[in-house]
């Protein structure tokens, strides 16, 4: 792996995304409106809504960080982008990790816009402070730009690309504790939501809310998450094809 060559991937995937303002949008908006619509559908409830609102955080910086990249990821493939690099010498790493660090730049700034909207502008408080809760988001968005980097590969459109969002990401959602305790849900959906990394990035924003000191178990959620991450990336990689020049 070259450092070089892995930053110059980053800036021109920068550099592309900066001429694209539909999916600047995307990433840095949509998670604070889904955020604030979501205070308004619990107007009579705000302890409800204060008690959830820091788990949203660690769930729709992944889901919308998986998507856009996926996305993005899929048409480099399908224009030919991806071919045309990887008859320079530029390793899969390279190019993966160049991918990574570009949408992972753009996550950390959606993760400190949608922080401070949920923390300053809807004034959701949590025990653990506002250091907690960026590194946090951060984390989930770094998976969901990992998860998306991995799964493009198994997609020929980008129809197919969006599709993994219910596929895949749905049924984290539905058993990651959001809705219901997981220690309540039947045993099989417990075995399935122990090995999802979603359900660790929630677990750390539930740790987060709770407790005002960091904690063993904050650690341990968000190490998994970065793990999590960093397997995707790396397989991510070999489903990279180098083309013969």
């Amino acid at each position: 792996m070259n450092l070089r060559r892995t930053m110059a991937t980053a800036l021109r995937v920068l550099r592309q995304l900066g001429h694209d303002p539909r999916t600047l949008i995307m990433i840095f908006l949509v998670p604070c409106a889904l955020i604030t619509i979501l205070k308004y559908v619990f107007q009579g409830d705000g302890h409800t809504f204060n008690s959830i609102a820091p788990m949203i955080l660690g769930i729709f910086p992944l889901i919308i960080m998986f998507i856009v990249t996926s996305i993005a990821t899929l048409r480099e493939r399908t224009i030919g982008t991806l071919d045309r690099l990887m008859t320079m010498p530029m390793s899969k790493l390279d190019l993966i990790f160049g991918y990574a660090i570009a949408f992972s730049l753009l996550a950390v700034v959606q993760a400190c816009i949608a922080s401070a909207v949920v923390l300053g502008l809807l004034g959701v408080t949590v025990l653990g402070g506002t250091i907690p809760v960026l590194i946090g988001a951060v984390s989930a968005a770094f998976l969901g730009t990992a998860l998306g980097l991995f799964l493009s590969a198994f997609a020929t459109s980008e129809f197919q690309a969006v599709q993994f969002m219910p596929a895949f990401i749905l049924p984290q959602l539905l058993t990651c504790g959001l809705f219901i305790a997981r220690d309540h849900m039947a045993k099989v959906v417990q075995w399935f939501a122990d090995v999802m990394p979603l359900t660790y990035s929630v677990d750390a924003m539930k740790q987060v809310t709770l407790h005002a000191n960091w904690s063993a178990l904050l650690s341990r959620d968000i190490a998994i998450v970065l793990a999590c991450g960093i397997a995707a990336l790396i397989l991510g990689s070999a489903t990279i094809r180098r083309q013969d020049g």
